[in-house]
């Protein structure tokens, strides 16, 4: 008898455990690996539309793919985190984790999903994963604020369960000292802190109307922009017109007016036909922004009506307003016929053109020497990051960079214009770095910036880093103190136990069950079976008690 007994509370038990706490395991991955996730999408929201754009380059199809992401992401999140609530739970209460087998396949399901969907991002979008770098300078501070009161707030778990103390020390001891690895430029006196950047339209103001049309740059100056951004193609006859596009598909309807041609490259078309098409519709038919529904019935109107805007036309707006322009200028194919001749049609157009040569940027590195002699007075940018000695030879004043390429040592030698910057926060981080200009597709969001979000001293920051380093130490030895005064010379009874001290001769499915958790709850917290199951002895339940865990034992043995 006292064999199968051995056999099993031992055997069976441990290896039910032992497979429970895989499970765990694998909800605790999914769990993390999927909060990882979510906050890659949550701070890659500025590049939305650049992720969307690449999904266009890909399908040829226009669609939102942040919308069934953003969705799935949320509800695997919200299940797993439910789990883990439910999870601690049971240990809190001295309980296994038994999940139905339903939550283990949707487990299973959402970590290999969460993998399959970081794999492919680094695959199709991997430059992206800069913005988490980046933005950890700007919530890492409010971030290991909350992951210290999470993991102190899980001490209470923790002494319940009476495990080694030194495990969880380890964790707060790393959490207590990160802040000395956390560096912000928004950490810094607030004495220091430079100009407000100047936000530049690009493309206008593309959230508010079609991109690179006058309705666009019309509502960029009405959000106060500095100068107006624009991509610019060369057309057949060679008119410089605004397209970022290599083909009109997306922003026009070249598909009705010209259906064989619809693919073909857009400065395969002269202006004329260019001119033809409409580049409103397809802004009111694909909502790309999501800001349709807020527009009024004028403005629906007017967006309808849009039409492909030319060079000469951003010129004379600009000049009108006294803004600058930026602009960068794609070479045609080399069959085109005006392959060679590109750089002075637009020049040509900025000669003739009402504009003060200083106010605008040229950003090509094609022909630059050429382009300077020609019109002196051109301002000279870069999209390329060169030493200072080398810019200051071509005559290089300034520098378009992307956000992820700006560093303080390229910002504090020459003036730095950082793209794309859509979201308060990264305005801020780029405020606090010394960034002179910012590009935008959301001037009008910008606008409502006019403090970085956060700024503060070092010793502001050192203050709150001690003191939420002291209240986490004395709420965890609180908790410790508090968990084994209560539990010292108290024996631990589940509610399994109590109900099988209490429970009838006649065996039942329920007893059976109680009897079967009692067995789980004993092994997991590591007590002997033989001296805690003596307490049913007591009651008269040992002999049909171990008829009842003998048959699983006799049955496998058949097997």
């Amino acid at each position: 008898m006292s064999v199968w007994r051995t056999h099993v509370f031992t055997s069976l038990p441990v290896f039910v455990f032992q497979w429970e706490c895989s499970w765990f395991f694998l909800l605790c991955c999914s769990f993390l690996l999927l909060l990882v996730w979510s906050y890659f999408w949550l701070e890659a929201r500025n590049d939305y539309n650049e992720f969307n754009w690449l999904l266009y380059n890909r399908s040829a199809i226009w669609k939102d793919g942040t919308v069934p992401i953003l969705a799935t992401t949320l509800t695997g999140f919200t299940y797993t985190a439910f789990l883990m609530i439910l999870a601690l739970c049971h240990i809190a209460l001295g309980q296994q984790l038994n999940l139905f087998w339903i939550h283990k396949i949707v487990v299973l399901a959402i970590l290999l999903s969460t993998i399959t969907g970081v794999v492919s991002i680094d695959d199709f979008w991997q430059d992206e994963w800069d913005i988490v770098i980046i933005s950890l300078q700007f919530t890492g501070p409010f971030l290991h604020i909350g992951a210290l009161a999470a993991v102190t707030a899980l001490g209470w778990v923790i002494a319940n369960q009476v495990v080694r103390m030194e495990r969880s020390s380890d964790i707060l001891l790393v959490l207590y000292l990160v802040p000395l690895f956390i560096s912000s430029p928004c950490i810094m006196d607030r004495s220091k802190l430079g100009p407000r950047p100047a936000v530049i339209g690009r493309r206008g103001a593309p959230m508010l109307a079609p991109e690179h049309t006058i309705m666009s740059f019309s509502k960029a100056l009405q959000q106060k922009v500095t100068a107006l951004e624009a991509d610019v193609t060369i057309s057949l006859d060679g008119v410089p017109f605004l397209m970022r596009d290599r083909t009109l598909r997306r922003t026009t309807n070249v598909g009705k007016l010209f259906p064989a041609r619809q693919d073909h490259d857009a400065s395969f078309f002269n202006w004329t036909e260019i001119r033809s098409l409409n580049a409103g519709l397809w802004f009111l038919r694909d909502d790309p922004y999501w800001t349709v529904q807020y527009m009024s019935e004028k403005d629906h109107n007017r967006t309808a009506n849009q039409t492909v805007c030319s060079l000469t036309e951003l010129l004379r707006l600009a000049a009108r307003t006294n803004r600058s322009v930026i602009f960068s200028l794609r070479r045609p194919p080399p069959q085109h016929p005006r392959h060679q001749l590109w750089v002075s049609d637009a020049l040509k157009v900025i000669q003739r053109s009402s504009i003060l040569p200083e106010q605008v940027m040229w950003t090509p590195d094609w022909y630059r020497k050429k382009v300077r002699a020609a019109v002196p007075l051109l301002q000279q940018t870069s999209d390329e990051k060169l030493p200072v000695a080398e810019l200051k030879e071509r005559g290089i004043s300034s520098l378009t960079l992307h956000y992820s390429q700006a560093r303080a040592q390229d910002i504090s030698n020459v003036s730095v214009n950082v793209y794309p910057v859509n979201e308060p926060w990264l305005y801020s981080l780029m405020w606090c770095s010394g960034v002179q200009s910012v590009s935008s597709d959301a001037p009008h969001i910008l606008k409502k910036v006019p403090n970085p979000i956060w700024i503060m001293s070092a010793d502001e920051y050192g203050l709150i880093w001690i003191t939420s380093d002291l209240i986490s130490v004395a709420t965890v030895i609180g908790i410790f103190i508090f968990q084994k005064w209560k539990m010292s010379g108290m024996r631990s009874y589940n509610p399994e136990q109590i109900m099988l001290s209490a429970v009838v001769r006649r065996p039942s499915r329920d007893v059976n069950l109680m009897k079967e958790k009692l067995i789980f709850s004993e092994i997991s917290n590591g007590v002997g079976s033989t001296d805690e199951l003596s307490v049913y002895t007591e009651n008269g339940l040992d002999a049909y008690a171990c008829d009842d865990i003998m048959m699983p034992a006799r049955h496998a043995s058949k097997l």
